[in-house]
C-alpha cells in the first residue's frame, strides 16, 4: 500500500494542527451552547461527522481499517452513508429542510460545508489527512464566526469563498497527483485483496448496496478462463483502438482505469494484461464508480459551489493547474488515456426539481463552460490527444431484475460479436451512404421524427469515406457506422418517447434542429410545466449551453443488442454505449473526434475518413474558445420507432435503408436475423 507511505510527508507536517483543531471539535460535538440555538444542532451533527472521519483516518493509516471483519466494515458502511440513504428529508444536506430549518441567508453557505465535510470519507480512508485538516480548520473557524456579533452574511461567504481561494493550490495538487501510479490506494484493493470475500468492497468508504455486492459474487462464481477472456476482450478493445488510429502506444506508460465497484476480478485480470505490455494502472480518486446512497442527493448537490464560483475562482484554478500540470507532468504524460468499464441496470431516475437546490445562474455557467475548455487546453498540453486513445465496455448490476446472471451472460456475449460478419456488412452501409448528399430519417409508431441530415461531399471515394467502420474497439460492442455531419442543410425534428441519458429518464424527448443546431427543444418529465421541462434539458442535456450542433450521425447495426433489451425488457436501463448501436443515433455536442480530428484515420477497407469536422470545430486553429463545447451525448431512435432511413443522393434519387424498423439495403439482411425473435 504504497499511497500510505507516499504521504506521509504531508501527514506528519499536519498531524499537530491536526489534533488541536479536532480537541475543538470534541468539544462542538459535546453541544455547547456558544452559538444562537437555531443553529447548534447542525453544528453538533458536522462535528461528530468529523470526529468518525478521524477514526476512518486513524484506522486507515495504522492498516487497521482493512483488517477488519466484513460485519465491522458493514456497520461503519452504514454509519457513512445511513443518513442519505434513509434520512434524507430530515437531513442537514438536502437543501428543503436546510432552507426550511435555517433559511437561505446562511443555509446556502452551511449547505456548501456540510457537503464538503461528508466529501471527507474518501481522503480520510486514502490517507490525504492534509485536505481533512484544512475543512476541519475551516469548519472551526465558521463556528467561531456564528459564535460573535460579527456573523453576518458577507462575513460567512468571505471565510469559504478565500478559503476556497488559498486552499486551492492545495487541493488541486492532490487531485493532479492522483496520477501518481505509486498512490495506489483503488489498486492496492483490486492486487491486494481477497476478492472471492466481500469484505473488500467495503475499503473504498463508498456507498456499498446490492448491486456492487452481487456484482462481485457473480464474478466470482465464474472461472478464471471466463474472467481472463473478459479481460481480453476489453484490454484487446484498447490496444486495437491505437492500432486503428494509427498511434504508437509503445510510447505510453500508463492507463487510467475506471470502473464500477464490484467488478475488482475483471479488472486485476486487466491490470495484468496491461502489465504485460507496460502500462502502470492508475485509478483517480472517483474512478471508482458505485450505486450512489440517494441519486436525489447528487442530483441536489450538481451546482453545490454556486454560492461562491465567480470569474476569480475560474481564472485561479485555470492558473493553478497550468503549475500543478508541469509540476506532475512526468506522470501525466505517459497516460494513455482510459480504459473504462461502466455498469448498468439501475432503474431510470426522475429528480425532483427542488427550489431550494443551489443552482449556478447564466453568467456562472458560461464561466463553467469556459474553464471546462480551458481545462482540457492544460490536459492536451500534456497528454497529446494525437497520442492517446481509449476503449469502454458495460456490464449489467443486479438492480437490472430476477434474470440478472442471464442477462450477464447474454452481454458477455454481444461484447464478443464477430468482427469479421460486421465488418463486411457495415462496410456495403458505408458505401452506399457516402453517395449521399443527405439522409433522412422518419419515425414511426408515436415518434414523430422528421430530420435531414446533411452530408459532406466526397472528393475521391475510391480512396476517401464519410463514415467510420465502428467494430469492437475503443467501443465495445460493435455495430455501428458513424460521420461528423455538415450542419448546414440539417433540419427537422428528433423525437423518441423515452430514453436513458446520463443517468436520467428523459420523457417524450423533442428537439429541433436549424442548420445542424438545436433551435429549439422540450419533454414531459414535468408534465405541463414547460418551464421546468426545458431546465431539465438545458441543464443536464445540453450541460447548460444555449443550443449545440449535431455532432454525430449514426447507424446503430447491434440488432443482437436490441433484441437482448426488447427479451428482457430491459431497453430503459441499458447504457448509450449499447443502446447507440440498436438502431440510428445523433450526438449533441462535439464531434466523435473532437481535439483529434488532424490525425489520419482509415477503415478496414483502407479509406481514410474525411468527415472528422464541422463548422464549429473548423474553427480550431483560428477561435479555439468557439470550437469546442466539451460534451457529447448520443440519443437513438430504436428500430421499433423507427420509420424508415433513407439516402438522398445528389441527383434526387434515393436509397432506402431502413423501412418500418427491418435493413432493406442490399447486403444488410442478415442484421434482420435477430430482429425476426421479436414482433417489431
Amino acid at each position: 500500500m504504497n499511497y500510505i507511505t507516499n504521504y506521509k510527508n504531508e501527514n506528519e507536517s499536519v498531524k499537530e494542527r491536526y489534533q488541536l483543531v479536532m480537541d475543538r471539535v470534541a468539544e462542538i460535538a459535546e453541544g455547547e451552547d456558544t452559538v444562537p440555538e437555531k443553529y447548534r444542532e447542525y453544528f453538533k451533527k458536522q462535528a461528530e461527522r468529523l470526529i468518525f472521519i478521524k477514526k476512518l483516518y486513524d484506522m486507515s493509516e495504522s492498516g487497521e481499517y482493512r483488517k477488519k471483519s466484513e460485519k465491522e466494515l458493514k456497520e461503519i458502511n452504514d454509519i457513512l452513508h445511513d443518513e442519505i440513504r434513509n434520512h434524507y428529508d430530515t437531513s442537514w444536506l438536502n437543501p428543503s429542510y436546510m432552507m426550511k430549518t435555517i433559511g437561505e441567508e446562511y443555509g446556502k453557505y452551511l449547505l456548501w460545508l456540510g457537503v464538503s465535510i461528508r466529501n471527507l470519507y474518501e481522503p480520510a480512508l486514502s490517507v490525504k489527512l492534509e485536505i481533512v485538516v484544512l475543512y476541519t480548520e475551516l469548519f472551526v473557524e465558521i463556528y467561531n464566526l456564528f459564535e460573535t456579533d460579527e456573523l453576518s452574511e458577507k462575513n460567512l461567504k468571505d471565510i469559504q469563498y478565500w478559503f476556497k481561494h488559498d486552499c486551492n493550490e492545495i487541493i488541486l495538487d492532490y487531485a493532479v497527483r492522483d496520477r501518481d501510479w505509486n498512490r495506489d490506494f483503488a489498486t492496492s484493493i483490486i492486487m491486494e485483496s481477497d476478492l472471492s470475500n466481500t469484505a473488500y468492497l467495503y475499503f473504498y468508504g463508498a456507498n456499498i448496496s446490492r448491486n456492487e455486492i452481487e456484482a462481485s459474487r457473480l464474478l466470482a462464481s465464474f472461472s478464471q478462463e471466463k474472467i481472463d477472456e473478459m479481460a481480453k476482450t476489453f484490454t484487446e478493445g484498447y490496444i486495437n483502438g491505437f492500432k486503428i488510429l494509427g498511434k504508437d502506444l509503445s510510447k505510453k506508460g500508463a492507463v487510467q482505469l475506471i470502473y464500477n465497484i464490484g467488478f475488482e476480478r475483471m479488472i486485476k485480470a486487466a491490470i495484468k494484461r496491461f502489465d504485460k505490455i507496460g502500462l502502470k494502472p492508475v485509478v483517480m480518486s472517483g474512478d471508482y464508480n458505485y450505486t450512489p446512497a440517494s441519486r436525489q442527493y447528487s442530483y441536489d448537490h450538481r451546482y453545490f459551489d454556486a454560492p461562491l464560483y465567480d470569474k476569480c475562482q475560474k481564472d485561479r484554478a485555470v492558473e493553478l493547474y497550468k503549475v500543478i500540470f508541469e509540476k506532475y507532468k512526468e506522470f501525466v504524460t505517459p497516460m494513455a488515456g482510459p480504459a473504462v468499464l461502466e455498469a448498468f441496470g439501475e432503474k431510470p431516475f426522475e429528480p425532483a426539481n427542488k427550489p431550494e437546490s443551489l443552482k449556478y445562474t447564466d453568467k456562472q455557467q458560461k464561466l463553467k463552460n469556459e474553464f471546462n475548455r480551458e481545462y482540457m487546453d492544460i490536459v492536451h498540453k500534456y497528454i497529446n490527444p494525437e497520442e492517446r486513445s481509449f476503449t469502454i465496455i458495460s456490464y449489467p448490476v443486479a438492480d437490472i431484475g430476477d434474470k440478472y446472471k442471464e442477462i450477464f451472460e447474454e452481454t458477455i456475449k454481444i461484447n464478443n460479436l464477430n468482427q469479421d460478419t460486421y465488418r463486411e456488412i457495415q462496410t456495403k452501409l458505408i458505401n452506399t451512404m457516402d453517395e449521399g448528399e443527405y439522409v433522412e430519417i422518419k419515425g414511426m409508431n408515436g415518434n414523430h421524427t422528421d430530420l435531414m441530415v446533411a452530408l459532406k461531399k466526397l472528393d475521391n471515394p475510391s480512396k476517401e469515406t464519410l463514415f467510420e467502420n465502428c467494430l469492437a474497439d475503443v467501443n465495445i460492442p460493435l455495430g455501428e457506422v458513424f460521420t461528423s455531419p455538415k450542419l448546414k442543410g440539417t433540419e427537422g425534428t428528433l423525437h423518441v418517447t423515452q430514453v436513458f441519458l446520463n443517468n436520467l429518464n428523459y420523457l417524450d424527448l423533442d428537439i429541433k434542429f436549424k442548420d445542424g443546431c438545436v433551435s429549439d427543444y422540450t419533454c414531459k418529465n414535468f408534465g405541463d410545466d414547460e418551464e421546468a421541462n426545458k431546465a431539465y434539458i438545458k441543464e443536464n442535456l445540453l450541460s447548460g449551453h444555449d443550443t449545440l450542433p449535431i455532432g454525430e450521425f449514426a447507424i446503430g447495426t447491434n440488432t443482437t443488442a436490441y433484441v437482448m433489451g426488447k427479451k428482457y425488457d430491459i431497453m430503459s436501463v441499458m447504457p448509450i454505449l449499447i443502446v447507440e448501436k440498436t438502431g440510428p443515433h445523433f450526438a449533441v455536442g462535439d464531434t466523435c473526434y473532437s481535439f483529434d480530428e488532424d490525425a489520419k484515420t482509415y477503415n478496414p477497407d483502407g479509406k481514410e475518413i474525411i468527415a472528422k469536422s464541422n463548422e464549429f470545430s473548423d474553427l480550431r486553429n483560428t477561435e479555439p474558445e468557439k470550437a469546442y463545447f466539451n460534451c457529447h451525448t448520443d440519443i437513438t431512435i430504436p428500430y421499433n420507432e423507427l420509420g424508415s432511413i433513407e439516402v438522398v443522393k445528389y441527383d434526387g434519387s434515393r436509397i432506402p435503408v431502413i423501412k418500418e424498423g427491418r435493413f432493406v439495403l442490399e447486403g444488410t439482411e442478415k442484421l434482420n436475423e435477430a430482429l425476426e425473435q421479436l414482433n417489431v
